[in-house]
């Protein structure tokens, strides 16, 4: 039995590097600073190691040649999850290239509201870093980072020192929307967050007056969602007074209709205060499940986020049009093979289609696919790296034990030798 300190972890999304596991042959055990996110995941434990066809076990090189075979006869497959580290994306995408496959990251419709508006007009945004040197202001729309990652207001907020900051005690924060369901907002002398609560349906209209008292735009209403415009405008006051204000959203909680143009106006309002001497930036919540490592490693090798289709021979991008369950529903695809090495509960969508699953171990199908291949998870059975949601940062990740668990990148290079 031994003790692995200075754990990265993969699952949380915000990065968090200090983890202590004790690893007793395959088993894992948080022993400190875990979470409700970080201990499951690193906990969760190994099933059965052995692929299957059709839900018989199998050897590793036969299930390879069943997977290759079942990708060699397709006209429009398609490559679901993307949940790996950047090795593992950099083989998912090699793959999809050589069978003109569409590739379709697990949260990107959540991205694409973030995405569209920033490919519109452009955003200003930070990185935890700075957050954590600089912010005196967080305002928080239209979630609970707590929720997202439970230690996100420790690390970044609540930190003993900053650079710019004489005490990070004084940091004011906000929340407009949601309500936190926790007390990690507190700051550590016991100063409570605001909160100015609404329905998520409310929140476009109420970003907008925001967005309009912040040019100094008058307002014919009192109230919006319940929220009367003086609270509106004591947000908006507090901002401009700031000295470096911060506004955090999660795309994936933004789930009304044209989500998009709330983010966009959410962005707008950051410029918007720029130009009011003073500094503010934007901070969208992201990074679960490898989205943020896949856009990454798409982006670099294609020039698009994971969205894109290579049947003609060269990278496409749409982010409506190559949605892999809408052409699944749809008839558009004739194979599926779907990839997640962080979360065995995370299963491919119900299809009659030939699906190839190369997924973490412990994984149980209410339908058998045609081919499953347990693989290690990164940061647990084999090193690499993965994007922290700011993009800047590339965590190096550890391998912990030796659960004899082929990587993402091994099998899926495998399969596209055998075709």
């Amino acid at each position: 039995m031994t003790e692995i300190t200075e754990v990265p972890s993969p699952f949380c999304g915000i990065g968090t590097d200090d983890l202590s596991i004790q690893v007793d042959g395959i088993h894992l055990k948080v022993t400190a600073n875990g979470c409700a996110v970080n201990t499951p995941a690193f906990e969760q434990a190994i099933g059965d190691t052995s692929p299957r066809i059709a839900g018989q076990e199998t050897d590793l090189e036969t299930a390879i040649q069943k997977a290759a075979e079942i990708l060699r006869d397709t006209q429009q497959p398609v490559i679901g999850g993307c949940a790996t580290d950047v090795n593992g994306m950099r083989a998912l995408l090699a793959l999809a290239d050589k069978t003109g496959a569409v590739v379709d990251n697990i949260n990107f419709n959540a991205a694409r509201r973030n995405l569209l508006a920033m490919q519109d007009s452009g955003w200003m945004n930070t990185t935890l870093s700075e957050v954590k040197n600089r912010c005196d202001l967080l305002l928080i729309i239209g979630t609970d980072p707590e929720v997202f990652a439970p230690r996100f207001f420790e690390h970044f907020l609540w930190n003993e020192h900053s650079m710019f900051l004489e005490s990070t005690d004084q940091r004011e924060v906000i929340y407009l929307g949601k309500t936190p369901t926790g007390k990690a907002a507190t700051s550590p002398s016991g100063k409570s967050p605001s909160v100015i609560p609404c329905e998520d349906a409310d929140l476009p209209d109420v970003v907008a007056v925001l967005s309009a008292l912040i040019k100094n735009r008058p307002i014919q209403v009192e109230t919006v969602g319940n929220i009367t415009v003086t609270e509106l405008q004591a947000i908006a006051e507090k901002l401009r007074s700031a000295r470096y204000g911060v506004v955090l959203w999660s795309g994936g909680k933004l789930t009304f209709d044209h989500a998009e143009l709330t983010v966009q106006t959410i962005c707008n309002i950051v410029k918007d205060i720029n130009l009011q001497d003073t500094r503010c930036s934007g901070l969208p919540l992201g990074g679960k499940d490898g989205d943020y490592t896949a856009n990454q490693v798409c982006g670099w090798t294609t020039g698009y986020p994971a969205r894109i289709n290579f049947a003609r021979g060269y990278p496409e991008y749409d982010p409506f049009l190559y949605d892999s369950q809408t052409m699944i529903a749809n008839g558009e695809a004739d194979a599926l093979l779907w990839v997640h090495a962080y979360n065995s509960a995370a299963t491919p969508p119900q299809t009659k289609l030939p699906t190839i699953v190369i997924g973490r171990s412990g994984m149980q199908f209410e339908q058998e696919p045609d081919v499953f291949i347990p693989i290690g998870t990164p940061g647990i059975d084999h090193a690499g790296h993965v994007y922290r949601m700011d993009s800047v940062v590339a965590l190096r990740l550890k391998k912990l034990r030796d659960a004899g668990l082929p990587s993402t990148a091994d099998v899926l290079h495998a399969i596209e030798q055998a075709l």
